[in-house]
């Protein structure tokens, strides 16, 4: 069987897939390759035309990035679940960490996925079956990703309120700030 095939034999009826990501390039190159894998991709570049999108079409699948021009992400993924419960959305986000990703799953989502992540990785994403599991890391996180991971699932936990965590955390709110502000190590 061809790998040609294998996508056909694989791709459900309902091929809506529904991009959103604000850096242009990135989302032409994955409309194209998801469109050759055989889905019908509507592209958003903006939180209001990807809610605008979902509301006059929802789409049978999605590719939302977490950091939007005007907006989260994550909203959108609510926007959608609201609109299609079946959908499949995953979330792809170059700030990647632990609370946003089970914020993510609990808002609907069902895989989340770090830039740059290519087309094969993303359609494998959205096709994986809910029994699949996802391989494991091969490598452990640093002592530094792990104070980030904390630090962040804390501001999660406060709502994305700076101040109520760095009480929390019982360090500064400016501390905080800055910490918040930088990528994510490695």
């Amino acid at each position: 069987m061809t790998q040609d095939t294998q996508i056909e034999a694989d791709m459900p009826e309902n091929r809506r897939l529904l991009l959103v990501d604000d850096d242009r390039p990135f989302l032409t190159r994955l409309g194209r390759a998801m469109e050759a894998r055989g889905f019908e991709v509507d592209m958003a570049e903006t939180m209001a035309s990807a809610v605008a999108l979902v509301k006059a079409n929802p789409p049978d699948f999605a590719v939302v990035d977490m950091r939007l021009s005007d907006g989260n992400g994550l909203d959108v993924i609510e926007v959608i679940r609201k609109a299609k419960p079946d959908c499949r959305a995953i979330v792809l986000t170059g700030y990647g960490n632990i609370a946003t990703a089970v914020t993510a799953v609990k808002l609907g989502a069902v895989d989340y996925l770090a830039k740059p992540a290519d087309a094969d990785e993303v359609y494998a994403a959205l096709m994986r079956k809910p029994e699949d599991k996802a391989e494991p890391p091969e490598n452990p996180m640093s002592a530094d990703r792990v104070r980030w991971e904390h630090i962040l699932r804390v501001y999660e936990l406060c709502d994305r309120n700076v101040s109520e965590t760095a009480r929390r955390l019982n360090m500064h709110r400016r501390t905080l700030q800055r910490i918040l502000a930088k990528r994510a190590p490695r």
